[in-house]
């Protein structure tokens, strides 16, 4: 074609073609020997083909005064970060709905440290991305900081950069995702733990400071491999979602970004008839109550976070004919449904998220209350448990409460924004139970002197189940609808389509 051989243009293509996986073999090739992937095939694998517009790809290290300027475009291709703007997900949502915006770390350029023109480069799509109101995806594998940038002579500590700032200051304005594989410490580890959501690789390493930092603070000498595991990060709740590897962690990425990208048009949904004999004919049973998020859910749809952290309360994502729902749901299985500090808290901030970002929750509900006791208190269970009273009291997103079982106390009333009257709708299967307290509880506190009266320990069991169900009988569902305490007893086959007419009756956005 003409001009193809214009000195310009073909000096303009080596240079830019210095900072591909092509032209970067060696260091694509050792990535690959460790079983992970080069920064820009997780790029191209996260974003939709042909959509990335890339800023400053010719930058290198501000390392030209101590090292050869060629060398530097390959050896620091980017300068260890690549960046930019592409859709994501469009065939799904329409490429209006799908813009966002991308930063990857290239653990592959001086362990993915933190430099000069690096920073740079974050600053520049953290303020086009808030700008423009383009969600962001970070994978944020690298060091931290970077001692050897000694081009720049005009700064002590490099204390007043941005980056740190800018990404941060995105928080409740457009949906953060970060992204990690293998060692991600100091300011790396910052970004990722400021992040809205974060998903990482089994084959991660999570912490404020990395090995070298640690003994330079006189704290003793580590592998970096016995700094922040998964097993550690995922149990403490840093880490939301653990992902197999950097293929699975990249699918993850998109399907959580999806539920902030809208509705799709094609779904599928199981019978719904099955909810009927969910909760077992004993109420002292528990149930897997992940079976019914997943009957309700479009298939394929529902998305867990921090499963093993809080695990009393269960957040995620999900669908209802394509319409993404944020989820909190009591687990029977856990401590009975009651909630504790820990899933007071972790609920509290999913519900802030996703409040900022205008999704809808839907909260099922089978709790006997909070957690209460002595050990309860040495978790600061007042201050976490009330963060979800909090958190509730701002939700200004449409909720939607529906009552699988148990209703009872301030736990039951957090589970639904502080109380009763504050869903949209408030509904109850026919086996929901309701009280101030658990009904067991109710029994031995209220009726303490008529059991203490029985001396006889079988008279006085026979007393108390007498007790217990008769409480039961008044505070079953159809008696608190009755009430007009919840808004309804509902057929649980019926509980997706009383969930969409519920959206459906709510402001447009809201």
């Amino acid at each position: 074609m003409e001009g193809d051989s214009r000195p310009e243009l073909v000096a303009w293509r080596a240079r830019r073609d210095r900072t591909l996986d092509e032209q970067r073999r060696e260091a694509r090739d050792k990535r690959h020997q460790r079983g992970y992937r080069s920064a820009r095939e997780n790029l191209d694998d996260l974003v939709d083909p042909g959509s990335f517009q890339e800023y400053g790809q010719l930058a290198v290290a501000a390392q030209r005064s101590r090292r050869d300027y060629e060398e530097l475009q390959t050896s620091t291709a980017a300068d260890g970060v690549i960046t930019g703007t592409c859709t994501i997900n469009a065939g799904l949502v329409g490429s209006a709905r799908g813009r966002a915006a991308v930063i990857v770390n290239d653990y592959a350029v001086l362990a993915g440290t933190q430099g000069y023109f690096h920073h740079k480069k974050l600053d520049r799509l953290c303020e086009l991305a808030r700008e423009q109101r383009l969600p962001l995806i970070m994978y944020t594998e690298g060091g931290g900081g970077r001692p050897g940038d000694t081009d720049v002579a005009t700064q002590i500590a490099g204390l007043n950069i941005r980056s740190f700032y800018t990404w941060a200051a995105m928080s409740g304005e457009v949906p953060r995702i970060a992204v990690n594989n293998g060692y991600c410490f100091a300011g790396n580890a910052a970004l990722f733990g400021c992040a809205d959501f974060n998903i990482a690789t089994r084959s991660s390493w999570i912490g404020m400071a990395g090995p070298a930092m640690i003994e330079g603070g006189g704290l003793g000498k580590y592998e970096p491999t016995d700094i922040g595991p998964i097993e550690m990060q995922e149990k403490n709740g840093v880490v939301d979602i653990v992902a197999e590897d950097e293929a699975d962690a990249t699918r993850l990425a998109r399907q959580l970004l999806g539920y902030f990208q809208g509705t799709v048009r094609q779904w599928r949904a199981a019978p719904q008839e099955g909810l009927r004999e969910a909760i077992p004919a004993d109420r002292r049973w528990g149930y897997p109550v992940r079976r019914i998020i997943e009957t309700l859910a479009d298939e394929g749809s529902f998305l867990e976070l921090q499963r093993i952290h809080g695990r009393a309360v269960i957040t995620g994502f999900l669908r209802m004919e394509g319409r993404p729902m944020a989820l909190i749901a009591s687990d029977c299985q856990q401590m009975g449904g009651a909630v504790d500090a820990e899933a007071a808290q972790k609920a509290a901030r999913f519900l802030t998220v996703c409040n900022a970002h205008g999704l809808p929750v839907l909260s099922l509900t089978d709790t006997p209350g909070f957690m209460v006791g002595p050990a309860s208190e040495e978790q600061a269970a007042v201050r976490r448990m009330s963060s979800l009273f909090l958190a509730g009291a701002k939700l200004e997103v449409p909720l939607i409460a529906i009552f699988l079982r148990k209703g009872y106390g301030l736990g039951a009333m957090a589970m639904t924004g502080g109380s009763f009257v504050r869903p949209v709708y408030a509904a109850s299967w026919p086996t929901g139970e309701f009280g101030g307290m658990g009904l067991e509880g109710a029994v031995r506190l209220g009726f303490r002197k008529e059991l203490e009266a029985q001396s006889d320990p079988a008279a006085r069991e026979a007393l108390f189940e007498q007790l217990v169900a008769r409480m039961y009988e008044v505070g079953k569902a159809s008696e608190a609808a009755s009430y007009l305490e919840i808004d309804a007893v509902i057929d649980p086959a019926d509980t997706r389509q009383v969930v969409l007419r519920a959206l459906a009756a709510t402001a447009p956005g809201g």
